[in-house]
């Protein structure tokens, strides 16, 4: 397989699994219910996004830096919204 498909499909992964944040990220800013919501989890995923952040920095990886510093803000968002809600 090529280099540039790829990295396409990188891309294309990235963006399908971080934008999935999306909806849950709208819907807890809108009606300010966290209940469903983990705490713990939400906890334990955002700092293993940003563990991922920061190994794809290292190994150069920037479909993986990226999907991962915007998944980043999303699911940092949903936390800080269910701390704040506590």
């Amino acid at each position: 397989m090529s280099p540039a498909l790829t990295e396409a499909i990188g891309y294309a992964a990235a963006a399908l699994t971080t934008f999935s944040f999306a909806p849950q990220v709208v819907k807890s800013w809108k009606t300010r219910d966290l209940s469903g919501v983990s705490l713990a989890m939400y906890a334990f995923f955002t700092i293993g996004v940003a563990t991922w952040a920061v190994y794809g920095v290292l190994v150069g990886s920037w479909p993986v830096v990226a999907a991962n510093v915007v998944t980043l803000g999303l699911a940092g968002s949903v936390l800080v919204l269910k701390i704040r809600a506590r």
